[in-house]
């Protein structure tokens, strides 16, 4: 007996077309949004896409759309959140992730501070790009590997876990985490001021360790050691050996300063060898002195 084949529904090209645009243009949509997304909430998205019971987390997407959830806050290392369904009373759910061990986020702090780029960009409240490799070198991991690792509960009747509402507060996160990267600090146990002050103190102390020398005590143990007001004196004799006295056979004052241009007068033909004479007397004083000088300095 031939099996009665069901009707196919017969769209037009028109409708055809309309679907597949429809299609691409949520494509593009969701392409845009990840691309717009920094790589931490990109990771955390990557985590809610390898959970297997896709249709929930979709419901939940939903959800998240459409403003279903009322509020969503912080409460130390711990997500509280409202959501609001076809229930006349919003649905009240928790998550949380396991807190690092003070000695553990002693730990990553420290490592922090060794690089000079972690440090810059966090205290001016920007998140590295390779924030991860600090938690890594300390054998600890900022995101969760999966979702079982994420404590959630709901007040539902869905015993399932993640139900839809927990999952509608995953992706919510997800924009949480674009607008303030440190939110993923406080879900691990440590709030952002927390952190930047450890930071802080820890510079502040490395700073403090360095020897300075003072630059005004330098000066002040230079002055204590010299005299300024007795620089120029000196009382004790000369040792005799490191004294020679000799007579001057360089240039002289003279030669250096040059002929004297001494005023000519056209009508006055005396006064074209003046300046030759006045040089020859200067000349002779000039000699004169040094002499005397020298011989002054012989006898004492």
């Amino acid at each position: 007996m031939p099996y009665a084949q069901s009707p196919i529904p017969n769209l037009n090209p028109k409708s055809k077309i309309q679907n597949l645009k429809s299609k691409i243009d949520i494509m593009q949509a969701n392409y845009d949004l990840q691309a717009s997304r920094e790589w931490w909430s990109q990771r955390w998205l990557e985590l809610l896409d390898s959970y297997r019971f896709k249709k929930r987390l979709e419901r939940g997407r939903n959800y998240a759309r459409q403003g279903n959830i009322l509020s969503i806050e912080f409460a130390n290392a711990k997500v509280l959140a409202k959501v609001q369904v076809s229930e006349p009373e919003p649905y009240s759910l928790s998550l949380s992730l396991d807190s690092f061990t003070d000695e553990e986020w002693g730990f990553v702090v420290e490592t922090m501070s060794q690089k000079a780029i972690f440090s810059a960009k966090l205290l001016a409240g920007e998140m590295p790009q390779n924030i991860e490799e600090v938690f890594t070198a300390n054998g600890l991991s900022l995101f969760p590997f999966t979702l079982s690792e994420v404590h959630s509960k709901c007040s539902c009747p869905d015993k399932a876990n993640p139900c839809k509402h927990i999952a509608a507060v995953y992706y919510q996160l997800a924009d949480r985490f674009s607008e303030d990267p440190f939110v993923l600090f406080q879900l691990r146990g440590r709030s952002k001021e927390t952190i930047l002050n450890d930071l802080r103190n820890i510079r502040s102390d490395k700073v403090e360790n360095v020897e300075v020398s003072d630059p005004q005590e330098s000066i002040s143990n230079e002055q204590k050691s010299l005299n300024l007001e007795n620089f120029w004196q000196y009382n004790q004799p000369l040792e005799s050996s490191l004294v020679v006295i000799a007579p001057s056979t360089g240039e002289t004052v003279l030669d250096v300063l040059g002929s004297i241009p001494l005023a000519k007068e056209d009508d006055n033909p005396a006064n074209t060898n003046s300046t030759d004479i006045v040089m020859k007397y200067l000349n002779s004083v000039y000699k004169d002195a040094s002499q005397k000088a020298f011989l002054s300095a012989m006898n004492q």
